[in-house]
């Protein structure tokens, strides 16, 4: 099943069930006004949700032409975004750039932060930025939307609690990262709003590229119209969503509808820190990692972060090259 929320007269937009080919959708609001209205009524709701889906597929209730130009991130807004550091790979080159030590402990004990929820990009809207100095970056990733967990759930238990999976472009300011992190209190200006994929699709409609913890399909970033990156989602995942969703509920209840992200999705090759596409490598999911080779290669990155007018666009395609959530695709505008 494939769920989008579309532009409406209220901030949290209308629900509509979504085809496989993502070519036209069915108003849901007689089954729940919005996305997070139905996650709070998950067992009532997916039933009829999974229904009305079947229905469109047959074609045998009204239904719309589905654009993704309309759509806003499936939940526009969320009680909880958490964005943790699944591939590990990614987090120690990024560290390396700004001449931080990896603690040892990163491989173990998942690396994770609180994220702005109050404000979701739409998945065609664009970046805003205010200084290009602050080093705007993209970041692919992978997303869950969870159902309710409580405080101290096992990983196992916690990966039952996923409901949904989209993608994300989790922006970053490079720039004013160090700043912030030399204070000891995390991120917060660094990290603006992200916007997710047009469509959120429950685990089962991913097939066998979904293991019930870990997605197996490759993550494409296009930069400017050029394929940047190509990483396997299923591969380097230090930690999977069971792991990052029990993470974050060690002393707390987790809450239907909270939004865990993968972090950056990053692969080592031949466990060295990975090569560009045009060398023979899966290229990589934000322009950080490649600064760095560029810094380990040539003694300084070459590759600057995002200007004005700069164009991302990140999808994800099934075995039959078929798009699964729709494509996220923003350009950096002066804010």
């Amino acid at each position: 099943m494939k769920l989008a929320t579309l532009k409406s007269d209220s901030r949290d937009g209308r629900l509509v069930v979504v085809s496989k080919d993502l070519a036209w959708c069915a108003d849901a609001r007689q089954v729940a006004p919005t996305l997070q209205a139905a996650l709070d009524d998950w067992d009532r709701c997916e039933p009829e949700l999974r229904a009305l889906s079947e229905e469109l597929e047959r074609e045998t209730i009204p239904r719309e032409r589905f654009h993704e130009r309309e759509a806003l991130s499936p939940l526009p807004r969320a009680f909880q975004w958490a964005d943790g550091s699944a591939y590990v790979n990614h987090v120690e080159l990024v560290r390396k750039a700004r001449n931080a030590e990896m603690p040892a402990t990163f491989w173990t004990d998942p690396l994770m932060y609180q994220g702005g929820s109050d404000a979701f990009l739409a998945p065609r809207a664009d970046i805003p930025l205010g200084d290009t100095a602050w080093g705007c970056d993209m970041e692919g990733e992978v997303a869950v939307i969870t159902g309710d967990a409580p405080a101290g759930c096992s990983v196992e238990d916690a990966a039952k609690t996923i409901r949904l999976v989209m993608l994300v472009n989790d922006v970053s300011l490079r720039g004013l990262i160090p700043g912030e992190l030399a204070k000891g209190f995390g991120f917060f200006q660094a990290k603006p709003p992200s916007a997710f994929s047009p469509v959120a699709v429950t685990p089962d409609e991913l097939g066998e590229a979904w293991d019930g913890k870990k997605l197996h399909l490759p993550l494409l970033v296009k930069y400017n119209g050029e394929l940047f990156g190509k990483a396997e989602c299923g591969v380097d995942m230090t930690f999977d969503f069971g792991q990052l969703i029990a993470h974050l509920g060690k002393t707390r209840p987790v809450t239907a509808g909270t939004i865990v992200g993968s972090g950056t999705v990053s692969n080592k090759l031949d466990d060295g820190p990975g090569k560009p596409i045009s060398e023979g490598g899966v290229g990589y999911s934000c322009i950080a990692e490649i600064r760095m080779i560029e810094t380990i290669n040539d003694g300084k990155p070459s590759t600057p972060f995002m200007q004005y007018g700069d164009t991302v666009r990140i999808e994800m395609k099934d075995k039959d090259g078929k798009s699964i959530f729709g494509a996220i695709e923003q350009e950096v505008v002066k804010a």
